[in-house]
């Protein structure tokens, strides 16, 4: 499959057009790289470690979730990240495309993957956008789970360095509603809370929405970004091997660009 009719295929499923004002999806580098077969390395966040890995596999797709472009550029200069990915695009005939904020609310994206990761039932989105689309996913858990084994459940399948969650009196409390969102869901609390969930995966939540959710009787679970997001990384290579593309593979050199001491 040439790389103009995988981003086709892709763009029918999670229409760039759905991309918030503030967000940038879709292509970031297009060095002429269409009518070339699909040789695709998906990714996170695009970086000059996954560029480096990109050249070294001789892939010429870099599919990413995170935009490399977020704001306008004023200047590309020498020593700069982003005028370093650009000038080794060129150089090596390696595209750069992103799905942001489309790929968050279609099926399969960020949230619906977390969504089938905790095994919810019912699964509805926390706001909902288009066609039974939307950010984040809210669904029950069956059986219910104590909070305890939810908390154990998110570690054992996120593997997130590190866990935090609100405090709680009772870590035996039943838990029957979770509601989850990958990357920064901390402004969806209160939306959250009107779904009737008793508790809401995320990450990147400061002091102060813990104190919000608690507030709103709601247990908060920080997994952290990376955590959350890359699953459905995975699942997305695993749609393309679908396609039969001449290669495709998940990253190695993504970082969580996190360290916690043990």
């Amino acid at each position: 499959m040439k790389i103009a009719d995988l981003i086709t295929w892709f763009e029918a499923w999670a229409n760039p057009a759905w991309c918030e004002s503030w967000d940038n999806c879709g292509w970031q580098i297009e060095p002429g790289v269409l009518p070339e077969k699909a040789r695709v390395l998906v990714c996170l966040t695009p970086t000059l470690a996954v560029m480096q890995e990109a050249i070294a596999e001789n892939a010429n797709l870099i599919f990413a979730h995170h935009p490399l472009i977020f704001n306008p550029l004023k200047s590309l200069r020498t020593g700069e990240a982003i005028a370093e990915m650009v000038r080794l695009a060129f150089t090596h005939n390696i595209g750069i495309y992103t799905a942001h904020t489309n790929f968050d609310q279609v099926q399969d994206g960020t949230a619906d993957v977390l969504a089938q990761i905790l095994e919810l039932k019912e699964v509805t989105p926390i706001e909902p956008t288009q066609g039974g689309l939307g950010y984040g996913r809210v669904g029950s858990l069956e059986p219910f789970l104590t909070l305890q084994e939810l908390l154990a459940t998110i570690q054992t399948r996120l593997s997130p360095p590190n866990l935090i969650f609100s405090p709680t009196a009772d870590l035996r409390q039943t838990i029957s509603r979770v509601a989850v969102l990958g990357g920064s869901g901390a402004s969806y609390i209160s939306a959250v809370a009107k779904t009737g969930a008793q508790a809401y995966l995320t990450s990147d939540c400061k002091f102060h929405q813990f104190q919000e959710s608690r507030d709103c009787n709601l247990i908060l679970i920080d997994a952290g970004h990376y955590a959350t997001e890359r699953p459905a990384c995975d699942r997305l290579v695993q749609k393309f091997q679908s396609l039969n593309l001449d290669w495709v593979q998940l990253s190695h050199k993504d970082e969580d660009f996190r360290q916690f001491l043990a």
